[in-house]
């Protein structure tokens, strides 16, 4: 791992490091052409079940440990039902109440209750610039949540309750979390991380199968050639094709400053709903942007000090 700031300049690792954070940062719009006319629990299963083999592929290719043991395998369906299921059905539905660059800015608050988590269950310690970091953080999003109600108190930006979208964007942030900081025991420490994510997102899909028919009835086919497309860059560019980049910064660079991708994520999914979903920027939304970043910076700048790292998968890169 490279020690020196200047490493970070280095082509082998800024070029992943601004590919992985501008892919992830559009993902959260192209969600939103997924649950325009399909029932969102479909178009999740539809995303995995399209990722799945190709990430199955991709860890073969890499020469990982396919084989797990039983406890691996548990791990790996516990991470699954709360990663690749509750995660993205939350995150889903909640874009049909909330801009979409909205939720990834509150998923940007994951690092909270990754640190609190990470706290009770790994015994690691939470640090007083990290606290500092995450109260300007949480106070600038919450800035941008009261805009958000305020331009939509009685519907959201599709249609329905905005405080439900963020309520649900809430239980998302929560499921990536337990996950997150699941799959940092000695088990999940144990796997190569590809063949954890592949099995554990096989395990996800079975179960989104099940959730879609049980809420939603029958498999809807979709027929705009524009929805299959984004099924496409959602389950191969979005979530597999990132994925080895990602960790390979984290071997280059370390989880703390790769961690400092969700800046960059955030910033494009701003940028897009900026341009796409007319959002609307006030003086409030705009020191709350300011207010958030800053405070993002000051809690990951603390929280890469700590000698075990919670990986960050799953956090703004839906």
């Amino acid at each position: 791992m490279s020690g020196d700031g200047g490493g970070m300049l280095r082509p082998r690792v800024i070029l992943p490091f601004l590919i992985t954070g501008t892919i992830w940062g559009s993902t959260w719009l192209v969600i939103t052409g997924q649950i325009d006319g399909v029932p969102a629990a479909w178009s999740v299963f539809y995303r995995f079940a399209l990722a799945t083999p190709a990430l199955f592929l991709v860890a073969a290719l890499m020469k990982r440990r396919m084989k797990l043991t039983r406890p691996e395998h548990l791990l790996a369906l516990f991470v699954g039902i709360f990663q690749f299921s509750g995660n993205f059905l939350f995150v889903y539905h909640a874009e049909l109440y909330v801009t979409s660059g909205i939720v990834a800015m509150m998923f940007g608050l994951m690092m909270v209750p990754n640190a609190l988590l990470a706290r009770a269950f790994l015994g690691e310690r939470v640090k007083g610039g990290f606290v500092l970091g995450s109260t300007v953080a949480i106070i600038g999003v919450s800035f941008l949540l009261v805009h958000e109600w305020r331009a939509n108190p009685d519907a959201g930006v599709i249609g329905g309750n905005v405080v439900l979208g963020i309520g649900l964007a809430m239980l998302g942030i929560l499921a990536a979390s337990i996950a997150n900081v699941v799959q940092a025991n000695p088990t999940g420490r144990a796997v190569p991380m590809v063949s954890l994510l592949a099995w554990a997102m096989l395990y996800g899909t079975l179960f989104d199968f099940g959730f879609a028919w049980l809420t939603a009835g029958p498999p809807p086919v979709p027929s705009a050639p524009g929805y299959w497309a984004g099924i496409v860059y959602l389950a191969l560019v979005g979530s597999v094709v990132t994925f080895p980049l990602h960790y390979n910064l984290v071997r280059e660079i370390g989880a703390g400053r790769t961690a400092y991708n969700a800046i960059l994520t955030i910033s494009v999914a701003m940028l897009l709903s900026t341009l796409f979903e007319d959002y609307r920027w006030t003086w409030l939304t705009a020191s709350g942007m300011v207010l958030a970043v800053i405070g993002m910076v000051l809690a990951l700048k603390a929280r890469r000090q700590k000698s075990v790292q919670v990986q960050q998968s799953g956090a703004l890169r839906e």
